[in-house]
């Protein structure tokens, strides 16, 4: 491992050198757009709602726009694909005036001065980030094995290159300064562009949507969607152990659910549980890839963990319930939170899913203090938030 370590930091200097020399060679197109979401793993999130509404407005019918993907499919009709660490890849950031991406970039991508980062980021933060981790000083991060002082340098030099950042509410507002050390002038608190779709509810997507993914229509459906752990990763990826007994699941919920699960992106190993014959017509997995926001829309309830998931689905006013089995050690070892999770979430936390699966049959959730968490938490949330930052970052 520490060999491997030492050839990618290699490759990264090498990359650096080439890219400082080959960016100073290439002019910057003015009415050039490039978007990326999650490092190229689709047409997804913010970045995916900006463009949309940018294509229905006439003040960019002659822009260029390239989209950054892994595979040519998932490209939209009116945008250019390019293959993500590809040459062209590094030649499209070299030459696009505006940068529309939801992640951190490599370092050894640059910024000239007349080029705009927009940075969406992905989500309203309940796992502490960045420079807001307080772990001992030998720690490793993520699957490379980074120190914290190398994770944070990551932090450090993409934001350095923001022009904006968008905040999708005041708490996150409060927090991005500490967590990624960036200026607050630099903020842009409008909501995320991701959610007007939930905002403004269609219901023949929701139809369509369900029809795709071959699902029961006489069943509510339940979607599950937790997150990966800091711990727990191959050479590949991150990995996930499955928590949750589907067969009693499938006892308690069967009459009235189906359940969709949902992995988190990051998460590379297959769920060997979610392909038992005994499940079949009561779970149903998704890709890890997939939209999310289609599944919020044709779910009826919510259940997740630590994943950042349910600030969204909150817009719905739909019930959510926190299954946080491994709580103690994710609280205490891995993360921390920024929220105290039992008075602060749209719904209450269970450590067994007993409770949790009995309140779920017996509909018992408190709507009042998700009333009082989209009060406080998706207050911008009125579905125009796409246009509003295309209003403030491009025009």
């Amino acid at each position: 491992m520490r060999f491997l370590q030492i050839i990618k930091k290699g490759m990264v200097w090498i990359l650096k050198i080439f890219c400082r020399i080959f960016y100073v060679v290439v002019p910057v197109k003015d009415n050039s757009i490039v978007f990326m979401a999650y490092h190229g793993r689709g047409y997804l999130d913010n970045p995916k709602a900006i463009y949309e509404e940018m294509i229905k407005d006439p003040r960019f019918k002659n822009y260029q726009f390239y989209w950054i993907l892994r595979h040519k499919k998932d490209c939209p009709s009116n945008a250019i694909s390019v293959k993500y660490m590809s040459f062209r890849y590094l030649y499209v950031f070299a030459r696009a005036k505006y940068w529309v991406v939801n992640c951190k970039l490599p370092q050894y991508i640059y910024k000239k001065k007349n080029q705009i980062y927009l940075q969406t980021w992905h989500g309203t933060p309940l796992k502490k980030l960045g420079h807001d981790i307080d772990v001992s000083a030998d720690t490793k991060f993520y699957r490379s094995g980074l120190s914290q002082k190398e994770m944070l340098g990551t932090y450090d030099n993409d934001v350095a290159k923001y022009d904006y950042l968008i905040s999708p509410n005041p708490f996150t507002t409060k927090v991005f300064p500490s967590a990624f050390h960036i200026s607050p002038e630099k903020l842009i608190e409008i909501g995320y562009p991701r959610n007007d779709i939930l905002s403004k509810q269609n219901t023949e997507l929701i139809k369509t949507i369900k029809k795709t993914l071959n699902l029961p229509i006489d069943k509510k459906v339940i979607l599950y969607a937790p997150t990966w752990r800091d711990n727990s990763f191959v050479t590949k990826g991150y990995t996930f152990e499955l928590k949750a007994d589907f067969k009693k699941w499938k006892k308690v919920l069967q009459d009235e659910y189906i359940v969709l699960f949902k992995p988190h992106y990051l998460i590379v190993n297959k769920i060997d549980s979610t392909y038992d014959q005994e499940l079949n017509g009561f779970l149903y997995s998704v890709d890890a890839d997939y939209d999310i926001n289609y599944l919020y829309l044709i779910s009826d309830i919510l259940i997740t963990d630590y994943s950042s998931v349910f600030f969204d689905y909150a817009i719905l006013n739909r019930p959510i319930y926190f299954y946080m089995y491994d709580r103690n050690n994710y609280q205490h070892q891995l993360r921390g939170f920024y929220l105290d999770v039992d008075k602060d979430l749209p719904g209450k936390v269970y450590e067994n899913e007993n409770k949790m699966l009995e309140d779920v049959k017996t509909k018992n959730f408190d709507y009042q203090r998700l009333k009082e968490f989209n009060r406080k938490f998706n207050c911008f949330q009125d579905g125009q938030c796409s246009k509003k930052v295309i209003d403030k970052v491009f025009c």
